[in-house]
């Protein structure tokens, strides 16, 4: 039995034409739209998957957002890395419960919720206050504020050096994750795993040939593309659009 929305909750309305719009539950707050306007009211104290209309007779369904949902919707300032990618990195990191890992470049926190929800134990390096911020907002919108006991934010350079040590992996999305390796070595237990997410093969190319001058082996790129299906009736066809080159994820791991 799925639990009420309740004030403060996150909901996605998604409207007849499947257009999706992420909302704050505020006691006393509306979601407007072109389509007309829905009381926040009348959604608290309802049923995950009620159907609602708008003042304008516009019919809205109400469902709990996904974290890919959320990582597509929610606030941000710096690009995130897709759902597509998302997942593939977990496999790829091999993370687990209570897995200690460096995050380095956390952007507007799509990566640091998909890390911390399963299971791991996050450090995050980030230039920019303004993008930690956001990404810790994000990450306790989502997780909730108990995430935090599981994630913090420093505002420092991997570029420079990490602090941490024995780590079991380290996550990068960085323009130069080369200037990584080396203190990811030292960084690392023997039979750690390194990711990097890095937009442009040429970036990749470098980065491997850094892997593999500082003890990293195993080292292998993929690329992740998504193609969905139009199925209505006997019209059954490849969608006229996909979701194709995002960017190339390397993984190694440390053996010397």
């Amino acid at each position: 039995m799925s639990r009420p929305f309740a004030d403060g909750d996150e909901v996605l309305l998604v409207d007849a034409k499947k257009r999706r719009y992420l909302v704050t539950l505020v006691r006393g707050g509306e979601f407007h739209t072109h389509a007309g306007v829905i009381s926040h009211d009348d959604l608290i104290g309802a049923a995950e998957g009620a159907s609602f209309r708008s003042s304008q007779g516009s019919a809205f369904l109400a469902i709990r957002p996904t974290l890919a949902d959320f990582v597509l919707k929610m606030p941000r300032g710096a690009q995130v890395i897709y759902p597509k990618d998302l997942g593939p990195i977990l496999m790829l990191a091999d993370i687990f419960p209570g897995a200690r890992v460096l995050e380095s470049g956390v952007g507007s926190g799509a990566l640091s919720m998909t890390l911390v929800r399963a299971g791991a134990v996050v450090t995050g390096y980030e230039l920019r206050e303004d993008f930690a911020r956001r990404a810790q907002r994000n990450v306790t919108t989502f997780l909730g504020e108990e995430a935090l006991a599981r994630y913090q934010v420093e505002i420092r350079d991997a570029y420079d050096g990490v602090d941490e040590t024995d780590l079991d992996r380290v996550v990068l999305d960085l323009p130069e994750p080369w200037r990584v390796a080396k203190h990811a070595a030292r960084a690392m237990h023997r039979g750690g795993v390194l990711v990097a997410y890095t937009p442009q093969i040429t970036q990749v190319v470098q980065l491997r040939n850094e892997l593999l001058g500082n003890g990293f082996g195993m080292v292998d790129t993929i690329e992740v593309l998504n193609r969905g299906w139009h199925i209505e009736g006997q019209s059954v066809r490849p969608d006229h659009r996909m979701v194709a080159h995002t960017g190339f994820l390397t993984s190694a791991r440390l053996l010397s």
